[in-house]
């Protein structure tokens, strides 16, 4: 069987890392350290084309529709571990951002590494995507096929498309609105994309997601005041962040989530704006969940 062997910059060997096998401990780890130190500012080049893709999911958020993210292996995990997180962080609804990873659940713990190459599964995991709804994916070739079958299907959709890659000239562009192309180069060992271009990745969704976030209300400042508190810790971060925003003693904030049934941002709009917990609700509900929209209607 022939097989086609593409361009990927990811695959290309890294110059500085030709004797790795050979070299000190202490400089295999400085050698990785210092590889990684590029990403960042990778990623910071980049800032445009993310800014784009908060906007849309902004828009896709508001509207009522949904955040998907598509990817497989290393990209994929990366995706599903970014959108578990916002939802006991920021209050979000179980649909609200999803992921879909090639092979399924079952693909991230065990390597269903052929899962990527089917684009029809792709384009099967994309069926429920509406035009309302912003589609992501997440590739470090920019050329995965379950990762094309899913853009594809939210194109044809009328859905806008994003894709996240190591690729500047990725062939998934063709079926993306917005490019986010992050220049890593070649990996330290050489298509080893869990390095380099795995870390570009989590960063480009966190600062997405979290901007996201930022946008539609789910913060007070620089506080999680939508964290949902479902342990010792949680809760007790629940209260220190109500006493860092409100600069109330900790008994009152600790009656107030007692009043408010534990909802975080219920018991905020109640203490900045001197109301019951039904009346905070009902200007959170109007609002949209966005707490200084209710303060205001409020004040």
């Amino acid at each position: 069987m022939n097989v086609h062997v593409a361009a990927v910059p990811t695959e290309d060997r890294n110059p500085a890392s030709m004797d790795l096998d050979s070299l000190p401990l202490s400089d295999v780890l400085r050698l990785i350290n210092q590889e990684d130190q590029t990403v960042p500012l990778a990623v910071s080049k980049v800032l445009p084309q993310i800014e784009l893709a908060v906007h849309a999911g902004v828009r896709a958020l508001r509207s009522g529709g949904r955040i998907h993210y598509f990817g497989a292996g290393t990209s994929g995990r990366a995706a599903f571990a970014d959108a578990a997180e916002l939802r006991p962080t920021f209050s979000l609804a179980s649909d609200q951002v999803v992921a879909h990873v090639a092979g399924g659940l079952e693909a991230l713990w065990n390597a269903v590494e052929q899962a990527e190459d089917d684009a029809e599964a792709g384009a099967r995991d994309a069926r429920d995507v509406t035009a309302n709804d912003l589609v992501i994916g997440v590739a470090a070739s920019g050329a995965t096929p379950y990762v094309a079958g899913a853009l594809k299907h939210a194109r044809s959709v009328g859905a806008t498309t994003a894709l996240i890659s190591s690729n500047p000239q990725a062939p998934l562009h063709e079926f993306s609105d917005i490019a986010i192309a992050v220049e890593t180069g070649p990996e330290v060992i050489t298509g080893s994309t869990r390095m380099k271009a795995g870390t570009a990745a989590k960063l480009v969704l966190t600062t997405f997601s979290t901007a996201v976030m930022v946008r539609i209300g789910r913060t007070w400042s620089n506080l999680m005041v939508c964290a949902v508190p479902t342990n010792a810790k949680l809760r007790q971060r629940a209260v220190r962040t109500l006493v860092s925003a409100t600069g109330l003693p900790a008994e009152t904030a600790q009656a107030a989530i007692a009043q408010a049934d534990e909802e975080l941002p219920v018991a905020l709009v109640m203490l900045l704006s001197s109301v019951d917990a039904a009346t905070a609700r009902s200007a959170l509900v109007a609002s949209q969940g966005m707490v200084a929209d209710a303060v205001r209607r409020l004040s």
